[in-house]
């Protein structure tokens, strides 16, 4: 197992019940053996808000970073997804929205494969290689509106 899976999975045992823990990032570190930053990165890349979470740090002496699961329903949260979208998107942020998504039941398993699908580059690839970004956004958004209004 990664150092980045390791901190990730010691993280996601600490949140109680609530879905929500308090750490102080020098001590985890020192605890696990790896320096802050690699903790900063985990958060950073991991405990995000696409990823269902919040993160609130306080600095100094008694500093300490909380993190705090968000109870966030399917319609909500698939609409933070398309607004987080753009007007662009790359082919590896789609598959991480998608595969996000329905790693946390947002979307069910079957919807997310059509996703990957009609995102990837061989379904883009009749589309000019400049404007496929905006097109898989485009089409993102589109079908993640159409699970949102399946879900209310």
């Amino acid at each position: 197992m990664s150092l980045s899976n390791e901190i990730a999975d010691i993280l996601t045992g600490m949140l109680s019940n609530d879905g929500c823990a308090e750490i102080q990032r020098n001590e985890l570190a020192q605890s696990i053996g790896c320096v802050p930053s690699q903790i900063n990165y985990v958060i950073s890349s991991r405990f995000t808000p696409e990823h269902g979470y919040l993160v609130e740090s306080r600095r100094g002496g008694g500093g300490y970073i909380k993190i705090t699961r968000l109870k966030i329903n399917a319609p909500d949260m698939i609409m933070h997804t398309v607004n987080s979208i753009g007007d662009r998107l790359d082919r590896n942020s789609a598959r991480a929205f998608i595969i996000n998504l329905a790693q946390q039941n947002f979307i069910k398993k079957e919807a997310a494969e059509m996703m990957l699908c009609a995102v990837n580059d061989a379904s883009l690839r009749p589309a000019e290689p400049e404007k496929r970004d905006e097109i898989r956004a485009s089409v993102l958004k589109q079908m993640l509106l159409t699970a949102a209004r399946k879900h209310k």
